[in-house]
């Protein structure tokens, strides 16, 4: 990626997931140039309009868009939402099949036109999706990898802080393995203020275990509901995947549990989830070792067994 020249962020797919991170990417400066790809050219030229008319109360920047996929030309940056839409009561991992389907048509052109872009996945179900993607693509793990559980990990900050009543900034707390149902919150490296999490109950009353299993639940569910009720979650996610932009562009090696190829983490290789990870200019690089309780380790090992047979079912 040119350290100096603007930088050009494709986003695939047009619908709720992509348009929004088209715009909130551009609100927040996190690309200079924004293009937006779909196959329904009506709706990719009104999302396209709809954030120009607003470009000049934005950082600077331009947008544009086509059903062509020449649009993504020279992206330095490309962020896939494009995929089947998740219905009210399916799981991700029901998601699969059309969806793979779909990378293995756009993937290769997408590599052809951005040969050296960096790719974020964010179509569910992800990890499954980012480990047949990077079979496709032929692309090393630094350069495609998904967005994981970020926004899981977003939505259990708040819970907890809302539950302790204190700001959201100050609760550190990781959403880890599949972005999906079988994710489990890592409870025994959180902290709040400082504070290790599992030390609020015997010092506040708080956040005992019967709290934490309620928040857990919430995060697991919380796409149902929201889904459920306007049809896609897209304002968070979209938020998410623009700081996992930044932190690329902007080389912040921020700590982020996006979903990466793993090799051996805590006794995991062969498959793609989320574990915190650093993220920067060269993708996502050191995973940390975090600690883990024995039951967090074993909820990840059978979380990694899930996406890994998912993806050998559809002959990954």
């Amino acid at each position: 990626m040119p350290e100096h020249s603007p930088t050009t962020l494709a986003v695939v797919g047009a619908g709720a997931v992509g348009a929004t991170i088209a715009y909130a990417a551009l609100m927040r400066g996190a690309a200079r140039r924004v293009v937006l790809h779909d196959i329904n050219a009506a709706k990719v030229r009104a999302e396209v309009l709809d954030i120009a008319h607003g470009i000049q109360f934005m950082p600077m920047g331009e947008i544009d868009g086509s059903d062509d996929v020449e649009v993504c030309r020279g992206a330095d940056l490309v962020v896939v939402t494009a995929g089947a839409k998740q219905q009210p009561g399916q799981s991700r991992i029901e998601l699969a099949g059309k969806t793979i389907g779909l990378m293995r048509s756009i993937m290769p052109r997408l590599v052809e036109v951005a040969p050296d872009a960096t790719y974020v996945m964010v179509t569910n179900p992800v990890d499954v999706v980012t480990y047949a993607a990077l079979q496709l693509s032929g692309l090393p793990p630094t350069r495609l990898f998904g967005s994981g559980t970020v926004l899981d990990s977003s939505r259990l900050r708040w819970l907890v802080a809302q539950e302790i009543g204190v700001s959201v900034h100050n609760v550190h707390a990781y959403i880890a393995g599949e972005h999906g149902d079988t994710e489990i919150p890592l409870w025994s490296s959180a902290s709040v203020g400082g504070v290790p999490l599992l030390e609020w109950e015997t010092r506040t009353g708080r956040l005992g275990a019967e709290a934490r299993d309620r928040i857990a639940n919430e995060v697991v569910h919380a796409a149902y509901q929201i889904i459920e009720g306007k049809g896609a979650t897209n304002y968070a996610v979209a938020l998410a995947v623009s700081r996992i932009i930044e932190s690329i562009v902007r080389d912040e090696r921020r700590v982020m549990p996006v979903s990466t190829l793993l090799d051996d983490w805590q006794g995991i290789g062969d498959v793609c989830l989320s574990v915190p990870t650093v993220v920067s200019r060269e993708g996502p690089g050191e995973r940390l070792e975090v600690p883990l309780s024995d039951a967090e380790r074993a909820a990840l090992q059978a979380s990694a067994d899930k996406i890994r047979s998912v993806a050998r079912e559809f002959g990954f």
